[in-house]
């Protein structure tokens, strides 16, 4: 199986920048540094900091999974958009270390994982494509729509890291 390091790393590194994007536009707003992670597209769903927080999640826990690495815990206590940032590095500089010789055969592999309160099981492939990379990137983008529908200029170009 391919490495998704780059990927993962390409489209995490556009959320920071995304970010960078959203703490310009707290500082000229005079937002408070709680206001942007706390944003929300609609009440029952997660805020901006807990999507940052999935896609991180997804990335590393795809990237450990597939390559056979143990998979780092992060607390989830970033309550700040630099601390979102600090977490988006740490995912990176995590996913970096895993060489690419570590996904062969992965597709083979057979990937089991909680899902709140289901047990899921799939073949790697079916895992990478059809699960984590779905979800990493609704996560990813569900985090770029609150910045977008909250008035931070963002666009599409922002979201693919052109």
């Amino acid at each position: 199986m391919q490495s998704p390091v780059p990927y993962f790393v390409h489209s995490l590194t556009a959320l920071s920048k995304i970010i960078d994007k959203a703490e310009a536009f707290a500082e000229a707003k005079r937002l408070k540094p709680e206001v942007i992670p706390q944003l929300r597209l609609i009440a029952d769903m997660f805020p901006f900091a807990r999507q940052v927080m999935i896609a991180t999640d997804h990335a590393k826990g795809a990237s450990a999974r597939l390559s056979g690495t143990e998979n780092p815990s992060f607390p989830d206590t970033e309550t700040t958009l630099a601390e979102l940032k600090e977490r988006i590095a740490k995912t990176i500089a995590f996913i970096q270390t895993i060489p690419d010789a570590a996904f062969e055969g992965a597709e083979a592999k057979i990937i089991a994982i909680k899902a709140g309160p289901r047990e899921l099981s799939f073949p790697g492939a079916q895992y990478l494509h059809g699960y984590a990379v779905p979800n990493f990137y609704f996560h990813m983008g569900t985090a770029y729509n609150i910045l977008r529908s909250n008035g931070v200029e963002v666009g599409k170009v922002d979201f693919l890291g052109g």
